[in-house]
């Protein structure tokens, strides 16, 4: 008799959530007993993992990263505010962990991210100065950061989201350091800077709301402007951070077959469901955004109703079935975290909050989400 993975856990209790899954395996084995093990002919499933977790190598989570995802990110320990010091010296050791996690795992590994507006240490970059110099400085910053750190991990590195979020919500060019210095041809550069350190890896353009009408159409003409110019790039990162009702399942649909159109594999890079009460009309993932602390921003402190755990889990097994419907164009899905309890949603836009919007909770034990996805392939 065959035994669903949920009815193993059910039937062994929680703790069967951390057994590895070769022991359940064995139990079933003609029954996927994990995310990556289900999806293995799909796309990759990925987790982004902070530089905490690779270092404190807690055994529990470990077990969880390896038997349930086969790619990772990391979540901020390649940005150069993380990597690099104010003179201009690095911070090798947290990025150096990861790589090395995931060599040890066997884990397909992407670089996050080579240049962004965000994240940079103000003292390094001397923004006032830069702006107002000649063009030629500002190569030079971009050339002292992003060929080391790409040039660091070649050939451990399968992929890099070279530019993220050059697309601002007003639909133009964001007035970014780097645009308001070279243009559009800071896209232009670091993608050859990219290619010319490691040309084997895969190499993304990254942003959000990209699955929406508006920023969409606006990425579109700008990547079909840079790839006239013969920049390499090989894949479109939508970030993928959703609101349990918004956007519509068309929309997220609409933006797979347009960007595939461009040529590019499609990737889902920072995937998380809020579950919390929006405070702005569109949702946005500028890091910089925040809002005042009210309790009434804040209703599920403690635990998530029933009602909202179901509706998460319809919203996740509706976003994965699409997924797969257009499994031939899409190359990963990546979670922005792991479990609820390390999201960055917690205390974005809002300090502070309690969220639940990835597959496992606070205890890393699997959510009904979590069931409804592996499900649709059993």
């Amino acid at each position: 008799m065959q035994v669903s993975r949920r009815k193993l856990l059910q039937l062994m209790g929680a703790s069967a959530a951390l057994v590895p899954a070769v022991k359940l395996q064995a139990a079933s084995a003609p029954t996927a007993t994990s995310l990556k093990t289900a999806y293995q002919q799909d796309f990759l499933i990925g987790a982004a993992l902070s530089a905490s977790i690779i270092n404190q190598a807690d055994p529990q989570l470990v077990t969880l990263i390896a038997r349930d995802f086969n790619s990772i990110t990391p979540e901020n320990c390649m940005k150069w505010g993380e990597i690099r010091n104010a003179d201009g010296s690095w911070k090798w050791a947290d990025a150096d962990a990861f790589v090395a996690f995931g060599e040890q795992h066997n884990l397909h590994m992407v670089g996050h991210t080579l240049v962004w507006h965000s994240q940079i240490p103000t003292p390094y970059l001397k923004i006032k100065t830069v702006i107002t110099s000649a063009k030629q400085p500002c190569r030079k910053k971009c050339r002292s950061t992003s060929p080391p750190l790409a040039g660091r991990y070649k050939g451990k590195l399968h992929a890099w989201d070279v530019v993220n979020e050059a697309v601002d919500d007003n639909l133009k060019m964001r007035e970014s350091h780097w645009y308001k210095i070279l243009g559009e041809d800071f896209i232009y550069q670091a993608f050859n800077l990219a290619h010319e350190v490691d040309p084997k890896a895969h190499l993304l353009y990254n942003d959000y709301n990209i699955e929406r009408t508006g920023k969409r159409e606006a990425t579109i003409e700008m990547i079909k402007r840079l790839q006239k110019r013969g920049m390499p790039i090989h894949g479109l990162g939508i970030q993928g951070h959703m609101g349990i009702d918004t956007p519509p399942i068309a929309e997220v649909e609409k933006s797979i077959i347009e960007f595939a159109k461009l040529g590019l594999r499609v990737h889902f890079t920072e995937l998380d469901i809020d579950v919390l009460p929006s405070v702005w009309e569109l949702p946005v993932a500028e890091i910089s955004t925040r809002f005042e602390y009210k309790p009434e921003r804040d209703p599920y402190t403690k635990g998530l109703p029933q009602e909202m755990q179901d509706k998460l889990a319809r919203r996740y097994e509706d976003l994965f079935k699409l997924f797969l419907k257009h499994a031939d164009k899409i190359d990963r899905v990546t979670l922005w975290g792991v479990s609820d309890d390390a999201s960055w949603l917690n205390d974005f836009p809002i300090r502070g909050r309690t969220n639940y919007p990835l597959l496992f909770d606070r205890q890393h034990e699997p959510k009904p989400a979590y069931f409804r996805v592996l499900d649709l392939k059993q």
